[in-house]
């Protein structure tokens, strides 16, 4: 018998095979008595960033920052409604329904989490994928996700976790203390928040990271930077590297192909970077929607501009997944022209990424220009530093290398 996932993958396949317009995902505020498993959904622990008329204890301005004190006419409220403060989605939630990520739910006006403690990929793998190339490479890095996503990116190449309900997904209740224990035995010093986007569970993740700081483990976040402010600085107090996803350098590109926002994502990176956590920024440049000369450079002039020139940003190559399977690979040629023109805005470590032996896959020493760290896929072919610095002309490479 198929299951709503299964079915739901087919009818993508064959739309997208057959030129069809994409198949949209069920409807995200389905009522809770249509839950297939009640009893999971009532033992969903309380969530956190949200607000509702009650909790925001008169001040409307928690929910609708452009107002100002005492502006307005009064609105009356829906019972039980509740604003989720934690994406820049901002759902307002009616009892019974989910947010757009479907994992938040609003019960009798308590928003709750459906995916704390259910992790539903576990894998360990080299840091590399992540990937993070100027963070302690070559370290394995104890790999979870959850469902959910709050943006529906007609590319996701993990859209079966992301686009997922989790009652829907087989999981084992893990509290964060076994995570990290796990890590511990699996002898891997990273514990990586990555597969779909892990501002979802960000109750789950803030728990784990610190667990993981009291055993000296280091946690890191792969994240597309959707998130609100206050979320986003209680996770940079306890990460210690963070890679987002500039998906490209368009508004109307967000909303047509990512059903979400761009300013957002620009704040979220600033913010990381002015916290002086470790950054990475990756663009999966797809064809006739993201690469064109003028967005690249933009995007580009924007990074050098706001964030600087040493943070790592890697070009990676599309692969025909999900709701474009209609659409080619990138051409190698585009991944090395938008590398060339980063190197030329003076980007210093810029690299090609899904294009296996590569030799944009290194990194190369900004002042003698010589290979300091090697790579084929995903793993380490030699290591060029000494102390953080070049091996040849003792150059300071940036990044996290102890």
């Amino acid at each position: 018998m198929l299951t709503r996932r299964d079915l739901l993958a087919n009818l993508v396949r064959v739309a997208a095979t057959a030129g069809m317009a994409a198949v949209a995902p069920p409807t995200l505020n389905r009522a809770l008595a249509a839950s297939p498993d009640e009893e999971f959904i009532r033992k969903a622990p309380r969530a956190r960033f949200w607000a509702s008329v009650e909790s925001a204890g008169g001040d409307c301005r928690i929910c609708h920052p452009g107002l100002t004190r005492g502006g307005g006419r009064g609105h009356r409220h829906e019972a039980n409604l509740v604003q989720c403060l934690l994406c820049a989605q901002n759902c307002a939630i009616r009892e019974g329904q989910r947010g757009r990520c479907r994992v938040r739910i609003n019960i009798r006006g308590e928003l709750r989490s459906l995916v704390y403690g259910r992790p539903v990929a576990v894998h360990v793998d080299p840091i590399e994928k992540k990937p993070f190339y100027h963070f302690l490479p070559g370290a394995a890095a104890y790999s979870l996700a959850t469902a959910g996503c709050p943006l529906s990116c007609k590319f996701c190449q993990n859209w079966e976790l992301s686009q997922a309900w989790p009652e829907d997904l087989r999981a084992v209740y893990t509290p964060p203390a076994l995570v990290v224990r796990s890590a511990h035995a699996r002898q891997a010093p990273v514990i990586a928040f990555t597969y779909n986007e892990p501002t979802v569970f960000a109750e789950y993740l803030i728990d784990i990271s610190r667990e993981a700081k009291k055993r000296g483990l280091r946690p890191v976040l792969v994240s597309c930077g959707f998130m609100n402010r206050e979320p986003l600085a209680e996770m940079c107090r306890l990460l210690d590297a963070v890679k987002i996803d500039l998906k490209g350098f368009s508004a109307s590109f967000y909303r047509s192909v990512c059903g979400a926002e761009l300013t957002p994502v620009l704040t979220t990176i600033k913010e990381v970077a002015r916290r002086k956590v470790h950054l990475e920024i990756v663009n999966l440049v797809v064809p006739t929607l993201n690469d064109s000369e003028r967005m690249l450079r933009e995007l580009i002039a924007w990074i050098a501009g706001e964030v600087g020139f040493d943070v790592p940003l890697h070009f990676s190559r599309f692969h025909p997944d999900y709701q474009l399977l209609n659409l080619p690979p990138t051409p190698v040629a585009t991944l090395e022209r938008a590398r060339e023109m980063a190197m030329d805005a003076g980007l210093r470590y810029v690299f090609v990424g899904n294009v296996p032996d590569h030799p944009g896959n290194h990194t190369y020493c900004p002042n003698c220009k010589k290979v300091v760290i090697g790579r084929t896929g995903f793993f380490l072919t030699e290591m060029r530093l000494k102390d953080g610095r070049c091996a040849f002309c003792g150059q300071r490479i940036a990044g996290v290398w102890i």
